[in-house]
């Protein structure tokens, strides 16, 4: 299995579907499924690496998709999302993922934050000032 989640606690609807989404992105990411990784990432995305590197929502899916960046595989530890008002989500976890990035192969736990909002039904990542 190329995504797990571990010490997930019980969820209601909503949290589930926000992990859910979670999860194909993190498929997404490690099937450099382009389709999926622009439909899930709202546009105006911005993801800040461990160095402090920010990138927009098509300067990160490019390096994807080149293989810059190049992802294996994703462990979710113990998620907690906050629903705000049915249509906004923080999603918090550890998650830990093997990848090469820049060249660089390893396992890195980073501490995930993402904001994402629930348009027509579904959840998408984005981001908002909380």
């Amino acid at each position: 299995m190329k995504v797990s989640v571990i010490n997930k606690k019980k969820m209601t609807k909503s949290q589930e579907e926000v992990l859910e989404r979670f999860i194909e992105f993190q498929e997404s990411m490690i099937e450099k499924n382009l389709d999926m990784l622009n439909e899930i990432l709202n546009d105006n995305y911005t993801l800040t690496h461990m160095s402090g590197k920010t990138q927009t929502k098509q300067e990160y899916i490019d390096e994807i998709m080149d293989g810059t960046l190049n992802y294996y595989k994703s462990t979710i530890d113990n998620p907690e999302i906050t629903i705000i008002e049915n249509t906004k989500a923080i999603f918090k976890a550890n998650v830990t993922l093997e990848a090469k990035v820049y060249g660089i192969k390893g396992t890195w736990t980073l501490h995930s934050e993402q904001t994402m909002e629930k348009i027509n039904d579904k959840w998408y990542i984005t981001k908002w000032n909380n």
